[in-house]
């Protein structure tokens, strides 16, 4: 599965204006609310709740928060760039200004885990991050995972 294929346009925010983590979720998951209708502080306390088990700013500048929800059908993606960084509890203690957001329906174990591992691979790449902080617009966004995706095989 490749990001492109689940990733929305609605839901890619090019440059994220809070300052804390839970503003980041906040402002992440509103176009993920609009676009599955479910309440955006339902999505807030799922993700708030996963990090209470360990930040998922896994460092580098990176922050891969998710969560599973029964109540969504499918899953969603949402990408988001602070140029400012923000203080995510990364576990290197550096700021954090790239987010990847990933919300799975709570039975699909197999499917969050796969994703999440694709997302990885790709932040393994310095140029492609260099790339999406360098990114003006979402379009740029969508470009630069493209071409990285292109590298990856399935």
């Amino acid at each position: 599965m490749k990001i492109l294929d689940v990733l929305q346009t609605d839901t890619i925010l090019p440059n994220l204006q809070a300052r804390d983590k839970k503003g980041v979720l906040e402002e992440l998951v509103a176009p993920v609310a609009a676009y599955t209708g479910i309440e955006a502080r339902q999505l807030v306390r799922v993700l708030m709740d996963r990090e209470r088990l360990g930040s998922t700013g896994i460092g580098g500048g990176i922050g891969i928060p998710h969560g599973k929800m029964e109540r969504l059908t499918s899953l969603v993606l949402g990408v988001g760039i602070s140029h400012q960084g923000v203080d995510f509890e990364s576990l290197d203690g550096r700021p954090t200004r790239i987010f990847f957001l990933l919300m799975t329906p709570e039975n699909s174990a197999g499917l969050h885990l796969k994703l999440l591992a694709r997302i990885s691979r790709l932040l393994k790449n310095d140029l492609f991050k260099e790339k999406l902080l360098a990114a003006a617009d979402v379009e740029a966004i969508r470009a630069a995972i493209a071409e990285e995706e292109r590298g990856l095989e399935d």
